[in-house]
């Protein structure tokens, strides 16, 4: 039997192979059904209302995307592996907490700020990676205990205050300066924009070149048939854990900068957005399939529908109530999408 070029058989059924079938295939039409609404959302707010496209309001969702985006990113690698990490939100708020110790109580050069904020997100990672790999605790109780653990010690470690870092000279423009801006005056985007666009890059590199994160992949798809293979499967996925905890320090370190202090009892709640921003980009819940890119589109989406909702005076109730309809349509399409693989 002679086959077309673009064309295989299984069974009875001929199906697309080649450029066709990856520009068919249910992931990408997820991120370019992700894609086309995101624009749809930026003709619709830019119609509704005036206010929307101006240069502030943009530059503020740009600024907001950047701490949602990185968190997004972090848990893109735990819930490749099938699992889930509820504690993003809270450990970002630790990780600001004790970058706050380091330069407003101790009185430390920043850069040692910054090294114990994402040195602190790899050893709290490594801790919930451990309680799932080792102590075989489910990932969702495992981050959950973390995420109240961490809010408790947020709140313990600043004495329930917040923490300022108006002595910290220079602090602002981790998140708030214009790198961009210095040599295009016209184009002030936020230096954290640029900090969530250089870690998407590396983190896609680190994604699809890696051992990382070929084994972040095959974790999610078939966990056991690795362990069998003879890998060391908890090592790995205590890794994965890791490096989803330093970037929740990076996460820390933006916001920290943004509202110049570190607000202890901030960070619940940015779990779910991140979440949302992860699955409505096109990574399955299941484990074994997702991109970097399509997170960062995810987590545009979210900002731009908060925002537009905001100037549109839309009561913030009824935001959450949108937040959560997003959040089980994304989840919906997600099943549709397995069951077509």
């Amino acid at each position: 039997m002679t086959l077309r070029s673009d064309t295989s058989v299984l069974g009875n059924k001929e199906r697309p192979t080649g450029l066709k079938a990856r520009l068919f295939a249910p992931a990408t039409l997820q991120k370019l059904l992700a894609f086309v609404s995101l624009i749809l959302l930026l003709v619709f707010f830019s119609i509704a209302s005036s206010a929307f496209m101006q240069v502030d309001n943009i530059l503020g969702i740009l600024q907001a995307t950047a701490v949602n985006g990185v968190l997004a990113i972090a848990c893109t690698f735990v819930i490749i592996t099938g699992g889930i990490d509820l504690s993003v939100g809270t450990l970002m708020t630790f990780t600001a907490v004790i970058c706050g110790v380091f330069l407003t109580y101790w009185h430390l050069p920043m850069w040692t700020g910054v090294l114990a904020a994402i040195g602190t997100g790899a050893l709290c990672g490594t801790i919930s990676g451990t309680l799932t790999a080792k102590m075989k605790i489910p990932p969702f109780i495992a981050t959950l205990g973390m995420m109240l653990l961490l809010k408790g010690l947020s709140l313990v470690v600043s004495a329930d205050k917040p923490i300022y870092f108006n002595d910290t000279e220079n602090f602002y423009m981790i998140s708030q300066d214009s790198l961009i801006g210095y040599f295009i005056p016209s184009l002030p985007v936020p230096n954290a924009v640029l900090i969530l666009f250089i870690l998407a890059i590396a983190s896609s590199i680190t994604l699809n070149r890696t051992a990382l994160g070929r084994y972040t992949f095959a974790l999610g798809s078939n966990e056991e048939a690795v362990r069998l293979s003879g890998v060391n499967v908890d090592r790995w996925k205590i890794a994965i854990y890791a490096l989803g905890g330093s970037i929740c320090g990076v996460a820390g370190l933006l916001i920290a900068s943004r509202l110049n202090s570190a607000q202890p009892a901030l960070g619940q709640g940015y779990e779910l957005e991140a979440i949302a921003a992860v699955v409505i980009g096109g990574t399955s819940l299941s484990g074994g399939a997702g991109t970097i890119l399509g997170t960062i589109i995810g987590a545009f989406i979210m900002s731009v529908l908060t925002n537009g909702l905001r100037i549109m005076s839309v009561a913030q109730e009824w935001q959450i109530v949108v937040t959560g309809l997003i959040i089980i349509l994304a989840v919906y399409a997600d099943i549709l999408r397995r069951r077509k693989l």
